[in-house]
């Protein structure tokens, strides 16, 4: 358990390591790459693609854009740039739109295009982000989680109330994927 980790991280954490607010953080992105993982395995890029209607968001898609503001706000979080644009996801993925697209305000259209990805590509992406993730929180002291890193909302966003963003919104579409997931595989 979470609790477990950082009493026996106790010695880590004094001596440079990765404090109990970074081990709690770090705690709930993998617990999101769980559900990612669960969400998607053994599916089809036809199941994946599967949408209740035409209105409705498909599990490839979820995963997608979950993991595109995942990279997009992390990344302007360190001061990197995005691992979809840099690693070449971009290109291997071949969708049509903008390499800054994150799905933010994509319409039933977008949403159709994300389709014919398979699993492991989703999967292999996410892990990726999530994986430097982890290296920048195993990096972070407890004071850096106050900085402003978005100005233009009153009141500034900090680092920790991004994180926490990006966890909510992960963990909620991820939750929407493993749904869809339990109707296709109730499906006839």
């Amino acid at each position: 358990m979470f609790t477990e980790r950082v009493a026996s991280n106790k010695e880590d954490v004094n001596s440079g390591g990765m404090t109990p607010s970074t081990e709690l953080l770090t705690d709930a992105f993998d617990r999101i790459r769980s559900v990612v993982h669960d969400a998607t395995k053994e599916l089809t890029p036809d199941e994946l693609a599967f949408r209740v209607d035409s209105g409705a968001n498909s599990i490839a898609w979820l995963i997608w854009h979950l993991t595109r503001i995942h990279d997009d706000h992390l990344s302007d979080a360190m001061g990197r740039e995005q691992l979809w644009a840099t690693e070449g996801w971009a290109r291997d993925f071949d969708l049509p739109f903008p390499v800054a697209a994150t799905g933010f305000g994509h319409a039933s259209e977008d949403v159709a295009a994300v389709r014919g990805l398979p699993a492991q590509q989703l999967v292999a992406y996410h892990d990726a982000v999530t994986d430097r993730t982890r290296e920048y929180l195993n990096e972070l002291s407890d004071a850096e989680l106050d900085r402003v890193v978005d100005e233009s909302w009153d009141p500034p966003v900090t680092l920790g109330v991004r994180l926490v963003s990006v966890i909510g919104d992960s963990l909620q579409h991820a939750g929407q994927a493993a749904f869809l997931k339990g109707i296709i595989q109730r499906c006839p």
